[in-house]
């Protein structure tokens, strides 16, 4: 499809609201696609440390 202007493009023959949001909707998805596993990720390593610490001070205590 052609456009002679930036406008013309952004509005998108009249349907550049349902383009654009839906464009905005499916960045947003992909971004929660990565990010959440990520942090997930994170917690989960910060949670296996601390339990890995307090079986390290406990086998220590015992000894």
């Amino acid at each position: 499809m052609y456009f002679d202007s930036l406008s013309e493009f952004i509005n998108m023959g009249g349907q550049g609201l349902y383009v654009w949001s839906s464009f905005a909707l499916s960045l947003l998805l992909m971004a929660f696609n990565i990010l959440l596993p990520w942090l997930k990720l994170k917690a989960t390593r910060k949670q296996l440390a601390r339990q890995l610490r307090r079986e390290v001070n406990q086998q220590g205590e015992q000894a």
